[in-house]
C-alpha cells in the first residue's frame, strides 16, 4: 500500500444511496467492506462522515432557526452516521472506536488526540464524530484539522463523482477532469473541492487530498495502493 495512515472523509448524502433521506443499508454495508479490506491491508483509517443526510445547520437558517443551534443539530446527525458506520464495520468483525468532538460518554469517547493514534497503532478504524464540536465550522473542516492532528498522510475524499472537473460533469459533458491539480490553481479557477476553511488548512500543512469516485466497490484500495484514481491535490 502507498498510504499507511489516511483520513477517509464521507459525505452524509452518499450513505443515503438512491433513497431521498436517511441511511441505505446496501451502501452502509459498501462502504463497510471497502473500509475493511484497506484495513486488512495494513492501512490505519481514520473517518469523518457527513451528516447531510438528516440535517444540515444552513437548513436550520433557511427555516428562520439560528445558526448556532442548527449547527449543533448537524453535529448530533453525524454522530447518528457514525454509530451506523461503526455498527456497519463491527458486524464484518473491525475493531472500531467512535470519539466525539462533544461529550457522549454513553456512546462515544471523547476525542482524546494521543488515544485517538493509539487506536489507529493497534489496528482499529478511529470515526471521529461530531464535527469540530464547534459552530460555523463543517465536517470538511473537522475532516482536515483531525487529519492534521494524527499526522494522517492524505484525506482521501470519497464522493459521488470521479475526481474534480473544470466545470460540473452533470451538468457539462464536456468537462475536463483533472488527474492532479495544485492548491493555488484550485483557487484560481475557482473549484469546488471543499470549504475555503478546510482547504486552507490542507495546503499550509501539505496534506495532499484525493478526491475519488466512493461508491464504486474496489476504488478505495485501488486509492491507497498509489494507482492514479481520481484527482490529486497539493502543493
Amino acid at each position: 500500500m502507498k498510504y499507511t495512515r489516511i483520513l477517509l472523509k464521507l459525505s452524509g448524502e452518499s450513505l443515503m444511496g438512491d433513497k431521498a433521506f436517511g441511511i441505505d443499508n446496501d451502501r452502509l454495508a459498501s462502504y463497510a467492506s471497502q473500509i475493511k479490506e484497506i484495513q486488512d491491508g495494513g492501512v490505519q483509517v481514520a473517518i469523518v462522515i457527513g451528516g447531510g443526510n438528516i440535517f444540515r445547520g444552513v437548513q436550520a437558517e433557511q427555516g428562520g432557526m439560528d445558526r448556532t443551534h442548527g449547527d449543533y443539530m448537524g453535529m448530533l446527525a453525524t454522530m447518528i452516521n457514525s454509530m451506523a458506520l461503526q455498527a456497519a464495520l463491527e458486524s464484518k468483525g473491525v475493531q472500531t472506536r467512535l470519539q466525539s468532538a462533544i461529550e457522549m460518554k454513553e456512546i462515544s469517547e471523547p476525542f482524546v488526540r494521543r488515544k485517538a493514534v493509539r487506536h489507529l497503532e493497534k489496528g482499529r478504524v478511529v470515526i471521529f464524530g461530531a464535527g469540530t464540536g464547534n459552530p460555523y465550522f463543517t465536517t470538511d473542516s473537522a475532516a482536515s484539522l483531525r487529519a492534521i492532528e494524527i499526522n494522517a498522510e492524505v484525506i482521501l475524499k470519497g464522493t459521488r463523482v470521479d475526481g474534480i472537473y473544470s466545470e460540473d460533469p452533470e451538468k457539462n459533458p464536456e468537462a475536463r477532469k483533472f488527474d492532479e491539480i495544485s492548491f493555488d490553481d484550485v483557487y484560481g479557477k475557482g473549484l469546488k473541492v471543499m470549504d475555503m476553511t478546510a482547504f486552507t488548512l490542507c495546503k499550509e500543512n501539505d496534506l495532499p487530498i484525493i478526491v475519488f469516485d466512493m461508491d464504486t466497490p474496489g476504488t478505495l484500495k485501488k486509492v491507497v495502493s498509489g494507482e492514479q484514481i481520481g484527482t490529486l491535490v497539493r502543493n
